[in-house]
């Protein structure tokens, strides 16, 4: 039986759009200035340590650094520092109204009827818990962040490897069956999978993934969880498709 679930943003609750054409470039154009304004700060000197030893130059002076920033930017790295950092400048843009937080109105109202049938949710991104927090608190539905129980980014390890679902699960204190993820990311959903964890995967506009072993929903309001009872025999010759 689920007990929680755990959803990854982008292609998932929110679109890739709002965050490759939106967010992603509005970081991007002013983090140069942000770095130059705030490198004295204690929390952004330490994020700027990180990303030096990132980047295997503890000396890298700091026009390179911020060019480094922009690069991995540019590559769409899931860099810790680089993603704290985004954050600290995306704050500064949810609170001048520059952008609003997108979230799919079927994400909102299925995860609003999950919470209120007494599962758990949880967030898993690549984008740090900060920048997590201020997508749901700033949506065109106002602020939802609390329908969730905590949040996770790549502290905890990284999106592709199957260890980083086993500690999501040791720290809820379930069982990997009892939990479902949710991403638009194949590989990611192998890595759940591999954990033992329950495994769905949104398509929304894309084409279903060919030959998956994941269940596939064109948006949230085609999940049904009694789809996911017993445990979660990773490696399972094929999965019912749901588009």
């Amino acid at each position: 039986m689920i007990r929680a679930v755990v959803t990854d943003i982008e292609g998932t609750t929110s679109s890739l759009s709002f965050v490759k054409d939106v967010l992603f470039p509005y970081a991007r154009e002013r983090i140069a200035d942000y770095v130059a304004q705030h490198h004295a700060d204690s929390d952004v000197a330490k994020l700027l340590s990180d990303a030096r030893h990132e980047a295997g130059n503890d000396g890298m002076p700091l026009d390179s650094v911020v060019q480094q920033l922009q690069d991995w930017i540019d590559e769409d790295r899931k860099v810790t520092p680089l993603k704290a950092l985004q954050g600290l400048i995306w704050e500064a843009g949810y609170a001048a109204g520059d952008f609003q937080g997108h979230v799919y109105p079927d994400a909102v109202a299925v995860l609003s009827r999950w919470r209120d049938d007494g599962l758990r949710l949880y967030v898993y991104s690549s984008g740090s818990v900060h920048a997590q927090k201020l997508l749901f608190g700033h949506t065109e539905q106002g602020d939802i962040t609390g329908l969730f129980d905590d949040y996770f980014d790549t502290r905890i390890g990284a999106k592709v490897e199957s260890d980083s679902y086993r500690h999501i699960a040791a720290q809820l204190n379930l069982e990997p069956h009892e939990i479902l993820f949710l991403s638009d990311v194949e590989a990611e959903l192998d890595a759940a999978r591999a954990a033992g964890i329950h495994t769905a995967c949104l398509v929304r506009e894309a084409r279903p993934l060919q030959h998956a072993v994941h269940r596939q929903y064109r948006d949230f309001s085609q999940i049904k969880l009694a789809a996911f009872d017993g445990p979660n025999a990773a490696g399972a010759a094929s999965t019912a498709s749901r588009t």
